[in-house]
């Protein structure tokens, strides 16, 4: 039984001999070690050519800007899972990975799909707002949220929003998708009840899409960063243990709502 057309494995994305490795049809000892950057080879990997020095910049930028995120729950599997197998940092590491879902570091992606439905709509004729509100308005009527707005805690706008749309409009990128983005925050009241403000979910499709970044390996991108920022966790929790402290906190918060058996009283409440 075979999945997919090939039934010859082929890729196009690096070979070598007993000489030379070959990434994309560059040398990778000879042109690009020491010449290019980390994001310039992330760019070259994925899409098969040379980034501008517009795409560049804005790629780098959103990078920086969701890395770090304090202690979130992916976070936290991470270092808990470190503090039980220290000796298994890519466990950790792949810990926090695992927990990328659509409410931690994928709804950028999804705010991505947004806004190219909103872009194929305007393509269809529908001015800016028309688009907008009739895509807001099926996404709601299918039960799904609208990704990339609201924060528990930058109620009245996430800083890195504004940080990055200033990088995307100064490197020159096209800004049509900041143009979406910011009509979709302009309309949450209308169509959801709710004053909504962009996060920076939001705002990295908006930029990167404009930046010729594929839409389809967006979800890549809070992934490789975020990756980053693990790792500085796990080193961090090396020298700063808390990942049993995460685990004891949990256990002194938690309250059983079940049924003990007739002589446990209050026994197994707590340890």
């Amino acid at each position: 039984m075979k999945i997919g057309k090939h039934t010859i494995p082929t890729t196009s994305i690096c070979t070598s001999n007993e000489d030379t490795i070959v990434v994309r049809g560059e040398d990778l000892a000879r042109e690009l070690i020491g010449n290019i950057s980390f994001t310039e080879h992330f760019f070259l990997l994925l899409t098969g050519r040379r980034a501008t020095a517009a795409e560049l910049t804005v790629l780098d930028a959103t990078l920086v800007a969701i890395a770090e995120h304090g202690l979130v729950p992916s976070v936290q599997a991470a270092r808990m899972t470190f503090a039980a197998a220290p000796d298994a940092m890519q466990g950790a590491v792949a810990a926090g990975i695992l927990g990328c879902g659509s409410v931690i570091l994928g709804a950028a992606e999804t705010a991505g799909r947004l806004f190219c439905e909103i872009e194929e709509r305007q393509q269809g004729g529908a001015p800016l707002r028309d688009a907008t509100a009739a895509a807001m308005r099926a996404w709601k009527a299918a039960g799904k949220p609208i990704p990339g707005y609201g924060h528990p805690q930058h109620k009245a706008g996430d800083p890195r929003v504004a940080a990055l749309f200033r990088v995307a409009e100064k490197a020159g990128t096209d800004l049509s998708y900041l143009a979406i983005a910011r009509e979709v925050e302009t309309l949450t009241q209308e169509v959801l009840g709710k004053d909504l403000k962009l996060n920076v979910s939001g705002a990295i499709p908006a930029v990167l899409l404009g930046a010729g970044f594929p839409l389809q390996a967006l979800k890549g991108v809070p992934i490789l960063a975020r990756t980053a920022g693990l790792i500085a966790h796990l080193y961090e929790e090396l020298q700063q243990p808390i990942g049993f402290a995460l685990s004891y906190q949990a256990t002194r918060e938690l309250q059983y709502l079940g049924t003990l058996p007739p002589n446990a009283g209050t026994a197994g409440t707590d340890r």
